[in-house]
């Protein structure tokens, strides 16, 4: 299931989501940095996860959200892709019931997905149970590349060109 706070912002393509307000922006945080932090019990190690979305924000390089979630299908689902998507497709069944079905296809700026996208992780790897963070996580890693793909209009991330 998923959560709804029964608010909504409406985006200039017709789209809509749940607010944002009150949940922090993700999408800004020094992922990096973070990613050289995480620790695992008491050891340090290196979150390979989010390195590869602050590669994405940083550069727009699509390659590395696809291989986050050859990543994430590794570490929540067993290396089984084919079970990964047939998760996340539930969490597309239960967008449609609160949304309507295609909404995301509308346009929503890439900046929701990622910032959704680190939210959902972090809730995940903290251990929340109030919804399936890890398919929340997929959706909006998804809905990233699929915008990024064919909804050039809506990328509002910093990239940078190489010098």
């Amino acid at each position: 299931m998923i959560k709804d706070s029964g608010k909504r912002r409406e985006f200039n393509t017709g789209a809509v989501r749940d607010i944002s307000e009150g949940k922090g922006r993700c999408d800004l945080l020094p992922l990096d940095i973070m990613s050289e932090y995480s620790y695992t019990g008491q050891k340090r190690h290196i979150d390979e996860i989010l390195l590869a979305i602050n590669e994405y924000v940083r550069t727009g390089t699509i390659k590395s959200l696809f291989n986050v979630l050859d990543l994430i299908s590794r570490k929540f689902y067993t290396f089984s892709d084919e079970t990964m998507f047939l998760e996340v497709s539930k969490h597309y069944e239960e967008g449609c019931k609160k949304y309507g079905e295609r909404n995301w296809e509308k346009g929503i700026p890439l900046h929701c997905y990622i910032d959704s996208a680190v939210r959902h992780y972090l809730k995940h790897l903290r251990g929340d149970k109030d919804e399936p963070h890890d398919r929340a996580f997929v959706w909006n890693i998804l809905g990233a590349i699929w915008t990024h793909t064919n909804k050039p209009e809506m990328i509002d991330l910093p990239f940078k060109e190489d010098e």
